[in-house]
């Protein structure tokens, strides 16, 4: 389905009544209320107000009033970190200085100012030093060995 001259005026023409996108949609046919809704919006048709409704006797005022006072005493809430921050041992390593032979094991959360890298050097081939690598590279569980002694008899 394309656009044509046609059918973006009788979008204009639709929209300009008040029609939802997807009346819109169902009487242009062939187009989703998706692509009505980016098309108005790429012609610059006039806004809409809101679809959900206000309690009876609920003015537009009172509304803003409430809001405002709101914004105004935001409740006191204390941020309390959810775990201990661990303190570098190492010195660690930012994703600035990291190079390709540290180790990339993540220490805390990336959301904090101290969030670094482990940094020790890198095992082998791995991105991670031999503690960490043990920690990310777990051996097969015993079961799993298990089910191969029994397809191999």
């Amino acid at each position: 389905m394309s656009w044509t001259e046609e059918r973006v005026a009788q979008l204009r023409q639709l929209w300009g009544n008040g029609k939802s996108a997807s009346e819109i949609a169902e009487i242009l046919g062939g187009v989703s209320r998706n692509a009505v809704i980016g098309k108005a919006h790429r012609l610059e048709l006039s806004g809409r107000p809101s679809p959900i409704k206000r309690k009876d006797g609920e003015d537009e005022e009172e509304g803003v009033a409430t809001t405002t006072v709101a914004a105004e005493a935001p409740p006191a809430v204390e941020k309390v970190p959810a775990k201990p921050v661990p303190e570098r041992k190492s010195g660690g390593a930012t994703i600035l200085n990291l190079t390709e032979r540290m180790c990339k094991w993540p220490i805390g959360d990336p959301r904090d100012k101290d969030f670094h890298f482990c940094g020790k050097a890198a095992h082998g081939n791995l991105p991670y030093c031999a503690e960490h690598a043990q920690i990310a590279y777990q051996p097969p569980g015993k079961r799993r060995d298990d089910d191969r002694t029994i397809l191999r008899a």
